[in-house]
């Protein structure tokens, strides 16, 4: 086999690789992300989000200082387990309100049916990024693409509920999307260097959010 060979090989079988992960975090997956917006229904209730500027800060906060690092740290522990049981375990406890915990269950529940019933792995019904993380590591998918993919996935869900509910113009929603991009990036370098110590979060208001939004009078989201 010549070296122009191998290569070739090792090109479309990353290439195969990402077109899945492409295709678990598509939003035609039927994961139901688009009914979730992790408190932000209630925060644009509060005028806490009132605009593209306002709406770049709370996204920007959550995946440095919430769901988003804390997501990132679990599916690169769950990429590298034997099995997920405790891992599934701790993401399910850093779940700070009812509804949060609903939505990467149930998120996490039907990645699981849905890639089990595709591909024929047996997969137990998991959190949502320990589902990917644990799938992806399966699947032969690299991390950093994985993690990365997924926080991308993750802000864009929640532009797309911003576009909705504030709200901004699609070209407002792309551009926040676009200036959080490198710093998706940056987050999935980080994670896979971090211990599950290192789980934590510093963003009250959102989570506050999250429990307010269970008993908001009028809901287009989950959460």
């Amino acid at each position: 086999m010549t070296m122009r060979t191998i290569t070739a090989t090792i090109i479309m079988i990353t290439n195969s690789a990402l077109l899945t992960l492409a295709q678990w975090l598509s939003p035609a997956y039927p994961v139901g992300a688009f009914s979730y917006s992790h408190g932000l229904e209630w925060a644009i209730e509060a005028q806490q989000v009132t605009n593209a500027t306002t709406f770049r800060d709370w996204l920007r906060d959550i995946l440095i200082h919430g769901t988003g690092r804390n997501d990132a740290i679990l599916l690169c522990h769950a990429y590298r387990a034997n099995t997920p049981d405790d891992i599934d375990e701790l993401a399910r406890a850093f779940a700070p309100s009812a509804e949060r915990l609903l939505e990467t269950e149930q998120q996490g529940a039907a990645f699981c049916r849905t890639t089990a019933a595709i591909w024929g792995n047996s997969l137990p019904a998991l959190t949502y990024p320990v589902a990917l993380g644990y799938a992806a590591a399966r699947h032969g998918i690299p991390l950093p693409q994985t993690v990365a993919m997924y926080l991308h996935a993750f802000a864009s869900n929640l532009t797309s509920a911003a576009i909705r509910l504030v709200p901004l113009g699609q070209t407002e929603g792309q551009t926040v999307l676009t200036a959080l991009a490198p710093l998706c990036e940056t987050l999935a370098q980080d994670a896979p260097h971090l211990p599950l110590d290192a789980l934590g979060g510093a963003v009250m208001l959102a989570d506050v959010a999250s429990m307010k939004h269970e008993t908001q009078y009028t809901r287009l989201f989950r959460s």
